[in-house]
């Protein structure tokens, strides 16, 4: 059937290929595969939700034009993202799903009667092929963080149990939970690995209880091996989820099970959370992954375009190395509105068409002015050192205050790059020699303190948002 679904793939793609640039071709359509065929349907994956869009908004009508005339309108192209289930994969799932698709989490893969699979276990469906260790790039940011994924991978429930990485929006947290499970599923422990977010975790606990099946849900969820648990940081307030949590992660670690939760703040930075919850969190290991450096963002570009067959000159890259600093996130969505904006336009990737295609979304080469205004900084600032916005321009000088001011003056300066006396203005009228103590202040304490690194990095993305 693969060979089938492959011979007629490669058949459609010829049949398109000469009527589009070769850059478009290059980008949309070579990188997807072909991943089952049935009496009525091909299906086809693409890397992504939005590369799925893309080409059925793009190239779906010629796609599906061309695949009647070779098929004599017998069959019809589906387009998935990868990941989804395809036709003719009965490999169960490993983790828990929806119950169309789903096994139960404590569900393994088959295996002869009295032994191991002579067939290789195939990486769980709920967990992105593409999130591996092998594409993700390491630098100063992530460094400790990605080396406690390794040692959790070759010994789980030995070594740092639980592991708790934290970090902003886009840095790469989920991708390192994945990388994670998908070694333990490829090593020699024959374990079972459960990805879950904690939004899915709420809703079939809630389901559970509706149901009258919540010994079931405890059951399931306290017979694996590894639990990855992703943003934990939406348990905040959900008092009946907490607990039935708190008594799963006690059940997993009496038991010598791997435990590996994501946030996007520290433990203690979880309001609304109880504090027993908290200290089974930090019994293990409690890592952050800040943004990434400049170097880091090149090899990040230059690994996605090696791995994506882009073509990306270093000059694009490193336009769009030092305009986009927040997450790499932000620098994967600048590569995905290049493709767009080379595709519509029929041209390559230059410098030129960098700047047109992004100077709505980054600072340094805009030329339209500042994202965010110097208010916004101001507000969100307060909002996460919980002050009163009005009172950084007061006379007070008190640690609460003085310590969101001297950050608002840093970011203003960061992300507007006002003169230091319209800064100090903003502030009361405070002089440039004020202004630029507060942002050395800053500076000094985000080498030395990676909580407040981390709160800092966390309004910046934000305000980026």
């Amino acid at each position: 059937m693969e060979s089938t679904a492959s011979d007629l793939w490669s058949r459609l793609l010829s049949a398109v290929k000469t009527g589009m640039p070769e850059q478009s071709y290059r980008t949309w359509l070579s990188g997807m595969s072909p991943v089952g065929l049935s009496d009525a349907e091909l299906i086809v994956e693409a890397p992504s939700e939005f590369h799925v869009e893309w080409v059925e908004d793009k190239y779906g009508d010629a796609l599906q034009s061309a695949l009647r005339r070779l098929s004599g309108d017998a069959v019809s192209l589906s387009l998935r993202p990868s990941g989804s289930s395809a036709v003719g994969d009965a490999v169960p799932w490993v983790g828990v799903g929806s119950q169309e698709h789903a096994a139960s989490p404590g569900t393994r893969n088959e295996r002869p009667a009295g032994g191991r699979s002579k067939e290789p276990r195939k990486p769980p469906l709920l967990l992105n092929e593409r999130y591996t260790f092998e594409r993700f790039v390491v630098g100063s940011h992530n460094q400790l963080a990605v080396a406690a994924g390794h040692a959790v991978a070759e010994r789980p429930g030995k070594v740092y149990n639980p592991l708790f990485v934290y970090g902003g929006v886009g840095l790469g947290k989920t991708h390192l939970m994945h990388a994670t499970g998908h070694a333990v599923v490829a090593g020699p422990h024959d374990a079972t690995v459960v990805y879950v977010t904690t939004e899915r975790f709420m809703n079939e606990l809630v389901g559970a209880i509706q149901t009258g099946t919540t010994p079931e849900f405890r059951r399931r969820f306290r017979q694996i091996d590894v639990l990855l648990v992703d943003d934990v940081h939406f348990l905040e307030e959900k008092e009946s989820t907490q607990e039935e949590f708190f008594h799963t992660l006690n059940a997993l670690h009496d038991a010598g099970k791997q435990i590996f939760l994501t946030s996007d703040r520290p433990p203690k930075e979880l309001p609304g959370v109880e504090d027993r919850l908290i200290s089974r969190f930090e019994w293990g290991l409690v890592v952050d992954i800040k943004p990434p450096d400049y170097e880091t963002r090149v090899a990040i570009l230059r690994k996605k375009a090696i791995d994506d067959d882009l073509v990306l000159g270093p000059d694009v890259i490193d336009f769009v190395a030092r305009s986009c600093t927040y997450s790499v996130r932000e620098l994967e969505g600048a590569v995905i509105k290049l493709l767009a904006y080379s595709s519509l336009r029929n041209q390559e990737i230059d410098l030129d068409l960098a700047r047109t295609a992004l100077q709505s979304t980054i600072r340094p080469a805009s030329g339209n002015g500042p994202v965010v205004r110097a208010e916004q900084i101001r507000d969100e600032v307060a909002r996460e050192w919980n002050v009163d916005p009005d009172s950084l321009a007061s006379k007070a000088r008190t640690k609460a205050i003085t310590v969101p001011r001297q950050v608002t003056m840093y970011l203003i300066k960061e992300m507007l790059d006002e003169s230091l006396v319209k800064i100090g203005r903003r502030f009361g009228g405070r002089d440039h020699s004020t202004v630029i103590y507060s942002i050395r202040r800053v500076q000094a304490k985000i080498h030395s303190d990676d909580e407040f690194a981390h709160r800092v990095a966390r309004v910046r993305q934000l305000l980026q948002a």
